[in-house]
């Protein structure tokens, strides 16, 4: 691809669509983390000034439950001195920085993630797009790379900042370019694999490689003069071998710690956690997850070595807990497990940080099960992103779902809360356990248009035991944290109710398919159906109530504009939140009677 075809996509009616849909956004979750307080202008219009009031911002919003702003872009009018301006993202930050408390630092990298995510929507506007009832139709991959919005709270959620537009072709999941990864021989003396209990590293490296692969690399050794006896092979994103480890990590290449042995045989598919690959080659064999030193939505991307040694048994202790508990099984609740890890570890680095550094996080991998074995037949995966994507013309991937169930709206979403939310209200109430259950970290397995069960993944590094003192095995523990007890249920207000079905209920609600009211009663019904079976935690459903009046606004993208290079403190993440007042519990008015 030539420089000038590079940027074929950034045409200015591109960008003037991607600005409005931004700013659109923008306004709706700012306001809703109350950063602007929009003042009525009218029935069902609103208005925004900026911090110096020469800038107004008017548009027309409905206000859902939960304060959601569901804001019509089409309505959106930016003026100056009575002169109209076109809606920009990048102004509007500026315009707005004081509202938002952006400082000096902080500001111009935010900016270029603004700008970034803009750039990422001007590409996907490019592409050639299915319509809703199209890609709710279509495999897997295609749902995965199909993906248009990105997290729905997160205004900056797609800025990747390392990427050159000639890798944002190669790498991004949007560009569904396959991808080989390249291989490294790490030494042993700095080198840490693990694995599940069933597994070892020559039988993984020949699942994974074949036979004729690892005797080329062993070759490349040999031809080197070095022992392979005295090499593990690590799989590398490209960008991370060509933009890091080739420069940062160039003493330990002339040193033969690391030696590049080339691409691996198989092609992956990024998804849309970036650095994560699926096996399209062979769709039964491993995710491979890789380090990628890309700062996007808040944190550099890599993996921690020593955080990977424990990964394999914390899979394995957690797909232990699920096996062994009657209500998960019933769910039909599974995890794809990550069976084994590989962390390299570079000592002059690890002497000069601490051990969150990024600098820590430059090479280390993960395998991950595939969903795909496990799949019964007449059943398709995709992603839980996709029940809030909406095509070109507006239309909701969900809605196309329920058409295709045959169910009534209200019952359509009850088997997919009897899926995802009851075992998420179980591993709490049950086990002090909550997971990281956004739209990008769950799988869904349908039957036609319904959601039948689904699967949870990116467990290690997301999962918290919300108990200092729970009863864990050793390798297990790092996963426990002190969490006040009054925070514990926001792993189901926040993470579930306003980070995931405030935007599903949305979408259902404005489309006319299933009204916020009929949403919100079904999740409802669905939480005290769940209490029934489980009479022996009414001491613990007391003690943190899903039906309380109201529960506390917990805001991503407050912690984002404090700190866009690591949002949150991965050794104590409750300091971290940033919290707003209150939110109406939804569910409040249909509290069972005790």
């Amino acid at each position: 691809m030539n420089a000038s075809a590079s940027v074929d996509h950034l045409t200015p009616e591109a960008w003037a669509t991607a600005n409005r849909l931004l700013v659109r956004k923008a306004l709706a979750e700012f306001a809703h983390e109350r950063l602007i307080a929009p003042e009525p202008a009218g029935p069902g219009q609103w208005l925004v000034r900026s911090d110096d009031g020469t800038v107004e911002y008017r548009f027309a919003a409905q206000r859902l439950a939960l304060d959601h702003w569901q804001v019509d872009a089409d309505s959106i009018v930016r003026r100056r001195d009575g002169a109209d301006l076109p809606p920009d993202a990048v102004d509007l930050c500026v315009e707005l920085r004081g509202a938002l408390g952006l400082t000096d630092a902080i500001l111009p990298v935010y900016l270029e993630e603004i700008t970034s995510t803009l750039a990422g929507t001007a590409y996907k506007l490019a592409k050639p797009a299915l319509n809703a009832a199209e890609l709710a139709a279509a495999d897997f991959q295609a749902i995965e790379t199909g993906m248009t919005e990105g997290h729905p709270c997160f205004v900056a959620n797609n800025g990747r900042i390392g990427f050159g537009v000639h890798e944002y072709h190669a790498y991004a999941p949007e560009a569904a370019a396959p991808v080989r990864l390249l291989w490294l021989a790490a030494h042993r003396d700095h080198t840490t694999f693990t694995c599940a209990d069933d597994l070892d590293y020559d039988t993984l490296v020949r699942a994974e490689l074949g036979e004729e692969t690892p005797a080329r690399f062993t070759a490349t050794l040999t031809g080197l003069g070095l022992d392979p006896a005295d090499y593990l092979f690590v799989p590398v994103h490209p960008w991370q071998w060509w933009n890091k480890l080739a420069v940062t990590f160039a003493g330990e290449v002339a040193r033969r710690r690391l030696v590049c042995l080339g691409e691996g045989p198989d092609e992956y598919l990024a998804q849309q956690s970036i650095r994560t690959f699926f096996n399209v080659s062979d769709p039964a064999k491993h995710y491979v997850k890789t380090a990628l030193s890309v700062l996007n939505m808040g944190f550099m991307r890599g993996l921690s070595a020593a955080y990977m040694e424990a990964t394999p048994a914390i899979n394995d202790w957690l797909a232990g807990l699920i096996e062994g508990d009657p209500v998960l099984k019933r769910t039909g609740l599974s995890i794809i497990r990550e069976r084994a890890a590989i962390g390299y570890r570079h000592r002059q680095y690890e002497a000069a940080t601490d051990r969150y550094s990024p600098y820590r996080k430059m090479l280390a991998a993960l395998w991950r099960e595939s969903p795909v074995p496990a799949l019964e037949p007449g059943r398709r995966l995709a992603t839980m992103a996709s029940l809030l994507h909406l095509d070109r013309d507006g239309r909701s991937l969900a809605a196309a779902l329920i058409d295709e169930s045959g169910l009534a709206p209200a019952d359509w979403l009850r088997r997919y809360l009897d899926a995802y939310l009851v075992p998420l209200l179980h591993s709490l109430y049950a086990h002090d356990l909550a997971f990281m259950p956004h739209g990008e970290n769950v799988i869904l397995v349908l039957d036609g248009g319904a959601v039948e069960r689904v699967v949870f993944k990116d467990i290690a590094e997301e999962i918290v035991v919300m108990d200092p003192d729970a009863d864990l095995p050793e390798q297990v523990r790092r996963i426990r944290a002190a969490i006040p007890e009054d925070e514990k249920i926001l792993s189901i207000f926040t993470d579930v109710f306003d980070c995931f079905l405030r935007h599903l209920s949305a979408a259902l609600h404005t489309q006319g398919v299933l009204d916020q009211d009929g949403f919100w009663r079904t999740v409802a019904e669905c939480a005290t159906d769940y209490a029934a079976t489980v009479p022996h935690l009414a001491d613990r459903m007391r003690r943190h109530d899903l039906f309380a009046p109201e529960f506390t606004l917990s805001c991503l993208n407050r912690l984002q504009l404090r700190n866009n290079q690591q949002m949150v403190d991965l050794s104590d993440p409750s300091a971290a939140l940033q919290f707003a007042g209150t939110l109406v519990n939804p569910l409040a008015p249909y509290a069972p009677r005790r």
